[in-house]
């Protein structure tokens, strides 16, 4: 049996040239630049593409990728150590080629794309030439594919969309988009949608606006509400066969899932690591705040909820890599989903009730990543979807018991030690 918690040697000096890397080089670009995912901004394209090189040249890009892709084939749970580290920054993902939601749409691309189709987006986006949008949520359904009401309709050689979608991540800096549609209302429920990419600049798509989300101060907001009237795309930019589009969905789902997990991990430590040295720094009624109970109570549980989520995220990963199988995972997935926003809500919240004023400030980041824990209690599934997910999962194990009382009530459990152990009772007895 082979069991450790231990980093292989040489992986680790990765990690250490990634750390250094990050801190150094990476999270000083963003107190310079608004948007990482801009590549019309000048000063973005002045800093962010040498830095992207570096990494290359480390053989650390786009490692979630095979190496038929340009990427290292890392697995799920060397990645989630990278990102560990990459996740508490904001160009970190791009700087590393491991940005959502480009990262999802290269897997799809991958699976599901032709020739022809990954030659004109595939390739520009790995190398982050461009950067892409996934259109899937819609206003009246949010992210339940059963309730879409967008569709894509065959004529001729055409494929015809018509419908609204909503909180479109990046769609404003996006060359192309993926979307969901209804291509069969009357099939079973997760046959009645496919997947497509459309231009962005193709006739019928509009930005209806570009909607803000606290704790992300750009002048214009990056998540769009658009619409779609009598979009044409070629029938070959279809991923995918008709009615595969759930599956589809499920294929960069997973996938992001785990990753936006891995990359909480270094947010909450960094919450972690800002509760620390305040806790040393800073005194009141002469004592460090690090001396008081409650503040202690507060750093000792902000520990402990990191320490299990890592455990739980890792562990996760590790079976993603040893199955490769994302539907024998899929448990584990819903938990560390689930896991997700409540460690990061209770962790920086801890940190900002002890950084005071300073701690609900624009001047540092404990605000935005508070808030940022409901954007991940939503994101890829609302929390509450995956609770149901893994409790249906766990009870799908469970055996019932028809007796009166249960099988581990304890009368019962008696009367079946006494019966495995009449011989060596009865000797006593007598």
């Amino acid at each position: 049996m082979s069991w450790g918690f231990e980093t292989d040697p040489e992986y680790q000096k990765v990690l250490d040239w990634a750390e250094e890397f990050v801190t150094n080089e990476v999270e000083p670009i963003d107190q310079v630049i608004t948007h990482a995912w801009d590549l019309k901004d000048p000063l973005r394209q002045k800093l962010i593409p040498p830095l992207q090189d570096k990494v290359r040249e480390k053989g650390l890009w786009a490692t979630h990728l095979g190496p038929e892709l340009g990427g290292q084939g890392f697995g799920q749970l060397k990645l989630a150590l990278l990102n560990e580290i990459v996740g508490r920054t904001h160009s970190g993902p791009i700087v590393f080629g491991a940005q959502a939601p480009d990262s999802g749409n290269t897997e799809i691309l991958a699976h599901y794309g032709t020739p022809e189709l990954k030659e004109r987006y595939l390739k520009p986006l790995i190398e982050n030439q461009i950067v892409s949008c996934y259109a899937m949520t819609e206003p009246q359904g949010g992210s339940n594919p059963v309730e879409f009401e967008t569709t894509a309709v065959l004529d001729g050689d055409e494929w015809v969309i018509n419908g609204e979608k909503w909180f479109g991540s990046n769609a404003r800096f996006a060359s192309f988009y993926i979307i969901m549609a209804v291509t069969d209302p009357d099939a079973e429920p997760h046959r009645r949608l496919s997947q497509f990419i459309v231009p962005a600049d193709t006739p019928g798509v509009e930005i209806v606006r570009n909607t803000g989300v606290w704790g992300h101060d750009y002048e214009v907001g990056t998540h769009a509400y658009t619409r779609w009237t009598d979009v044409r795309i070629p029938t070959d930019h279809i991923l995918g066969e008709v009615g595969q589009g759930f599956e589809v969905a499920q294929t960069r789902l997973g996938g992001g899932r785990i990753h936006h997990a891995m990359r909480t991990v270094g947010l909450v430590r960094a919450s972690l690591d800002m509760m620390l040295e305040r806790a040393v720094s800073r005194t009141t009624r002469g004592k460090r705040l690090g001396d008081q109970q409650l503040v202690q109570e507060m750093i000792a549980d902000s520990w402990l909820q990191i320490e299990q989520f890592r455990l739980l995220v890792l562990r996760t990963a590790w079976r993603i890599d040893r199955y490769q199988d994302y539907r024998k995972v899929i448990k584990d997935i819903a938990a560390v989903k689930a896991a997700m926003p409540k460690v990061l809500l209770d962790v920086t919240s801890r940190a900002v009730q002890l950084h005071g004023s300073l701690g609900v400030s624009k001047e540092l980041p404990l605000g935005k990543w508070l808030f940022e824990s409901y954007h991940m209690g939503l994101a890829d599934g609302a929390t509450e979807i995956h609770k149901v997910s893994l409790a249906r999962q766990l009870l799908r194990g469970a055996e019932p018991h028809d007796g009166l009382f249960p099988s581990y009530h304890g009368p019962v459990l008696e009367e079946l030690a006494r019966k495995k152990f009449a011989a060596q009772l009865a000797g006593l007895e007598n």
